[in-house]
């Protein structure tokens, strides 16, 4: 049995994460000693484990919930798990997009500066005003 201290040093998750999963139904409400310290058994530290490299790969919460309850039944088919799977990498795809996109623009912006004074740089100008990005997406935020 660990303590919430080991389990969070065998983890890598910090003890306020380890209770906030436990308050959201991620992980199960743990035995207590008579002293009211948690105690974890391994299956809880495995949990865990899975929980943070869901994290890691960019899962949000809801669909970490829908694998751990997957998981919970091993004889099902892996159908559902693929489908998070691949809106996961769609998710990923399109970060990646948006951050290239904001990629060139910020290149187009340092490559038009001038290295003049404030008053003519484009740094400040496109910042400044949605309407000279090139790319849609930051354009609308306007």
């Amino acid at each position: 049995m660990l303590s919430i201290g080991k389990l969070s040093a065998s983890a890598g998750v910090k003890i306020p994460t380890i209770r906030y999963y436990e308050q959201i139904g991620l992980l199960s409400p743990p035995i207590r000693t008579a002293g009211n310290q948690r105690l974890y058994d391994r299956a809880a530290l495995e949990r865990l484990a899975f929980i943070r490299h869901a994290r890691d790969l960019g899962f949000p919460l809801e669909a970490i919930r829908e694998l751990l309850s997957l998981s919970d039944h091993p004889d099902m088919p892996c159908a559902a798990a693929d489908v998070i799977a691949k809106r996961q990498l769609l998710s990923v795809q399109s970060r990646i997009a948006m951050l290239q996109s904001l990629q060139e623009e910020l290149e187009r912006m340092v490559t038009q500066c001038a290295h003049g004074t404030v008053s003519d740089c484009k740094v400040i100008e496109v910042v400044g005003n949605h309407r000279l990005c090139l790319h849609e997406d930051h354009a609308a935020a306007d």
